[in-house]
């Protein structure tokens, strides 16, 4: 068999040849095509000069012709995957259906906070209103008012001061709210008690006295809220996990506050212990006269409320997602019976 050379190929007629299949053109003869952008190539083993081209994928990006390099945590691959571009920050925007509904919802409950505490005011020497612990009323009302103001600052662009009050009011609002009702129920409990023993009245069931319990118990919580910040200063963050899906360019990046689903819970948990407490007193309580009518009404509430709460725990660790949301929803389902029951 002789081989190709250019001597052979003077007699050729090259155009006239014809290839497979009738083919009249040439067919190209190389082992490997050059590879698209956002491609690298794989080298074939045994055969140093052909080669596969493989794209990069994911959040990969061509850094040469043989190397797929991870963009950085903060960026996503460009369009032609030839570098990377940041990926956008977004948050909670106002006129989201997500932000619409509870800020619909909270406007509903300020506006019924108000109108029950103007009714109180307007009747506020009446017999009624005297019997009903009037102070601790106004107390309760104050917190059920600022449970509804945190869902403004929960959607409300993160930086560091709306940071700093979403710590301070997140538990305040409902320690105010179960403080006022436990020294409520308290105070039932340990009358009907002692009357069991004596007719003398017990101790701390003046208003003043009744206030001075529930500041000492909100205190605790400002206090635990001031070490937290001692701790840990407020601060915004970028969460690029969040929201970091397969596809990357559906991967965006959530401005929120540095506070975590623990420190959350902590947050809450002070108050969460003065609900069960103030549960266990109105179960004790049930059974008084039918004149002590705050008793039933404040057992129903906690009821209902514990069930709110217990529902809210494992659909809040379960949709990181939508943390907030959820915790705003919790928040206002709770105080809509505690406004109600007033």
């Amino acid at each position: 068999m002789k081989k190709w050379s250019m001597a052979l190929s003077e007699g050729c007629k090259i155009d006239e040849m014809q290839w497979g299949k009738g083919v009249r053109e040439v067919p190209s003869s190389v082992c490997s095509l050059p590879c698209k952008p956002g491609e690298r190539k794989k080298m074939v083993k045994g055969m140093p000069c052909c080669w596969h081209c493989e794209l990069c994928d994911g959040y990969q990006y061509q850094a040469d012709e043989v190397t797929c390099l991870l963009c950085s945590y903060n960026e996503r691959p460009n369009e032609n995957r030839t570098g990377c571009r940041s990926i956008p920050i977004v948050k909670l925007e106002w006129h989201s259906p997500w932000a619409v509904i509870p800020v619909f919802l909270a406007m509903l409950g300020i506006i019924a906070t108000i109108f029950v505490m103007a009714t109180f005011i307007r009747y506020n020497d009446t017999p009624i209103v005297r019997a009903s612990g009037r102070e601790l009323s106004y107390v309760l009302l104050t917190g059920i008012f600022l449970c509804y103001i945190i869902t403004f600052l929960m959607i409300a662009k993160p930086n560091v001061a709306v940071c700093s009050f979403r710590r301070i009011f997140l538990g305040l609002g409902m320690c105010i709210s179960y403080a006022a009702l436990l020294t409520k129920t308290n105070r039932i409990y340990r009358i009907f008690e002692q009357g069991k023993k004596s007719v003398t009245a017990p101790r701390l069931i003046s208003p003043t006295s009744q206030l001075a319990i529930t500041s000492s118990l909100i205190s605790v919580q400002l206090l635990g809220v001031f070490i937290w910040f001692a701790v840990d200063p407020p601060n915004i963050i970028i969460d690029y996990d969040e929201q970091k899906t397969m596809n990357p360019d559906q991967a965006r990046g959530v401005l929120k506050c540095d506070i975590t689903d623990l420190q959350i819970i902590c947050s809450l948990g002070y108050s969460i212990l003065l609900m069960v407490t103030c549960t266990v007193y109105a179960i004790k309580t049930r059974g008084v006269p039918e004149n002590f009518n705050e008793a039933k009404p404040i057992g129903f509430t906690m009821y209902t409320t514990c069930i709110v709460w217990l529902a809210f725990i494992p659909i809040f660790f379960g949709t990181a997602q939508s943390a907030e949301k959820t915790l705003k929803r919790a928040i206002q389902l709770a105080h809509y019976r505690d406004v109600r029951n007033i």
